[in-house]
């Protein structure tokens, strides 16, 4: 079946405005709404600037023809019609996302996709009682999703696989990097990669082992090099001769030791993790909080962008 190129974005907060201005720089007509009045009212011209920033760095070619194709929506009704894909982002509440599920399924024509932008809970939570929960699924991006393409895509166990082609498709053609997760798990996938990488680093820095700021450069200036375009899996297959096989029979004796004694829940409990804020040498405040996403976004565009030209050098 062919795309309307007609979206809806449900909820536009941060993660729906970037999700509107990737259907939108990619031909998509989108229709914007949300149940909070001023944060519609605010959006299309927050994701006009996004545009322009992606512009600046070769990653979106016209952003005054892309917020062209964006408009505001009525209601939840007129923004669904005749599409083919909603994009729901509403609040991380499984009560929440009944309700509005609900009200999907009913107004939305039955082709439609309905997929949830959620990061924590499984769609079999909130579709189960769908006449349409066929066509549902998740489909997980990362912050931020206009600078970051994977999108994990995870159905409950009655999602009709067709529908997660369909979704895998059309997140392909508008230029994220879709994954799937073949059966649900909390946390999906990312998550769960994040939270061992990061309940590790809980536990070296609250237990003395290194400071804060050189977890971070250890990571940044380390691993984080190699994981910009090496998975783990391509990692570990270029660290011994004979590729992973060798790997595994070279190495996993000391990583057997590491996941014998991994870390548990206690890291994200005092004492710990006050030693761990206590650790960190800065204070959140708003400007440093603004000037460090500013900062993320810009070399996070540099980034896409350096990675798009050797891709097509390839």
């Amino acid at each position: 079946m062919s795309p309307k190129k007609n979206v809806a974005i449900v909820g536009v907060g941060l993660i729906g405005r970037a999700w509107a201005a990737i259907f939108a720089r990619a031909g998509w007509s989108v229709r914007l709404t949300d149940a909070h009045a001023p944060t519609l009212s605010a959006a299309k011209s927050l994701i006009h600037d996004e545009l322009l920033a992606l512009n600046r760095h070769g990653l979106a070619d016209d952003p005054d023809g892309a917020v062209a194709r964006i408009s505001v929506a009525s209601s939840l009704a007129d923004a669904v019609k005749d599409v083919e894909f909603v994009q729901e982002n509403g609040p991380e509440k499984v009560e929440d996302k009944i309700a509005l599920f609900a009200e999907l399924d009913r107004l939305a024509a039955p082709d439609t996709l309905l997929v949830s932008s959620t990061s924590a809970i499984v769609a079999s939570r909130f579709t189960e009682n769908l006449k349409g929960r066929a066509r549902c699924l998740v489909g997980h991006p990362v912050n931020p999703p206009h600078l970051v393409p994977l999108v994990e895509l995870c159905g409950a166990p009655w999602t009709l696989p067709e529908a997660i082609s369909r979704a895998r498709e059309i997140y392909r053609a508008i230029g994220q990097v879709p994954v799937t997760v073949n059966k649900e798990i909390n946390g999906f996938v990312l998550n769960r990669l994040q939270g061992a990488l990061l309940a590790e680093a809980f536990r070296l820095v609250g237990e003395g082992y290194m400071s804060a700021e050189d977890v971070d450069h250890t990571v940044k200036d380390g691993l984080g090099l190699r994981w910009s375009f090496l998975g783990p899996f391509e990692t570990i297959e270029l660290n011994a001769p004979g590729g992973i096989p060798d790997y595994c029979a070279r190495y996993t004796g000391f990583y057997k030791e590491l996941a014998a004694a991994s870390a548990g829940p206690e890291v994200y409990e005092s004492p710990n993790v006050d030693r761990v804020i206590a650790a960190w040498p800065h204070q959140p405040t708003p400007e440093r909080i603004a000037a460090l996403t500013t900062r993320r976004n810009e070399r996070l565009a540099a980034l896409v962008a350096h990675k798009a030209k050797q891709t097509t050098r390839s």
